[in-house]
């Protein structure tokens, strides 16, 4: 497909560059770029390589457009409350460049449609905030052949890097295990600076661009790290595992395997109690035992009367103060945490555990 009237208007300050020009202007135009995520992170990745001119973008997202998402997920508004994430991304892309071809896919990526989706686009782009589906994107792109651009955040920090090149190391050859399960809360639990991701999924769009035109040194082996507090970037080097699993020289890893249970999440539903139960429940004067997994610095925005704060990661050398002769309701912000508390608990001989469905926030919405 040639570049039109219109577009060379519109790409001539990328085609002034010698290193891009005409030629790779082209490039830009006929590739396709996949977008797993179209959240904090894959909302500049998409509005960028929109505005720059990749032919064809296709986004995964099984999710809809929350009030919450707005602090940070600039490719939604907030008159798209409600409505699916692909389909609002699609069309504030199709409004910064209608010259685009969009490709929706609203429903979560896994194992049994990874391979199919991903081997329709000439790179990949990791805007997830799960251990998973990371693992599942760096499996598929290295089974396809397909270069990863991944990025994550969390808090005031963000990591970029490039996986699955040619030659170059995957994912796993940095990280060959997951952290152990809710060790490393999420941005959902753990905050996230607003124009962090706009930082981040701005660098994985430059890294995308580079890969579609063949320009600069790519951030194949070397992790790059960003500190928004310090303003400071630095950079970790490694190398091709050859004994890695999965792009090493004899990879045990032929398909996509069952990557929650790689990643050690429980696939058993904990017993729950809604925040409406809860209240009923205190205003009759028959509260339970109630815990807060939450940091002390979470409780300003709150707290359950009565109950006693044991942040998550001291509960295993605080269990003297958990009754096991009662039930106990156990709460954090969303009932992630709690819910890795629970199985904790469990295993350590607690049989009354109740999780908190939607955690303190659930609780807050009723006040």
């Amino acid at each position: 497909m040639s570049l039109t009237r219109e577009e060379l208007e519109r790409y001539k300050r990328h085609t002034i560059l010698p290193e891009i020009g005409m030629e790779g202007q082209q490039k830009l135009k006929n590739a396709s770029v996949l977008i797993v995520g179209t959240g904090g992170l894959g909302s500049p990745i998409a509005m960028y390589l929109a505005a720059s001119g990749v032919g064809h973008i296709g986004l995964v997202d099984f999710d809809v457009v929350d009030e919450s998402n707005l602090q940070r997920q600039i490719i939604h508004k907030t008159s798209n409350i409600g409505v699916s994430k692909t389909l609002s991304a699609e069309a504030t892309l199709m409004e910064i460049n209608p010259f685009l071809r969009v490709s929706r896919f609203n429903e979560a990526l896994t194992s049994d449609n990874a391979i199919e989706i991903i081997q329709q686009f000439d790179v990949v782009t990791d805007g997830t905030d799960n251990f998973a589906t990371r693992y599942l994107v760096n499996d598929a792109c290295v089974l396809t052949g397909k270069i990863n651009v991944f990025g994550s955040i969390r808090q005031f920090e963000g990591q970029l890097s490039v996986f699955a090149t040619k030659d170059g190391p995957c994912y796993r050859c940095l990280f060959p295990e997951p952290p152990e399960p809710g060790t490393v809360p999420s941005c959902a639990e753990a905050g996230v600076m607003g124009v962090l991701p706009g930082v981040i999924g701005t660098l994985q769009a430059t890294e995308v661009i580079k890969q579609l035109t063949g320009i600069g040194q790519p951030l194949t082996g070397r992790l790059l790290n960003y500190n928004a507090l310090n303003m400071q970037f630095d950079e970790v080097k490694f190398m091709k595992d050859p004994d890695c699993p999965c792009c090493g020289d004899n990879p045990t890893i032929k398909s996509l395997i069952d990557y929650d249970a790689f990643c050690g999440n429980n696939n058993e539903v904990p017993e729950e109690m809604t925040a409406l139960d809860l209240n009923e429940m205190c205003l009759n004067g028959k509260a339970p035992f109630l815990i807060d997994v939450r940091e002390p610095a979470e409780l300003l925005e709150g707290k359950i009367a009565g109950s006693i704060n044991i942040p998550m990661q001291q509960v295993p050398e605080r269990l003297d103060e958990i009754p096991k002769d009662q039930p106990v309701v156990i709460y954090c912000h969303l009932g992630i945490r709690s819910a890795h508390v629970i199985e904790f608990l469990s295993k350590q001989g607690y049989d009354k555990l109740i999780n908190l469905t939607g955690g303190y926030d659930a609780w807050e919405s009723l006040r």
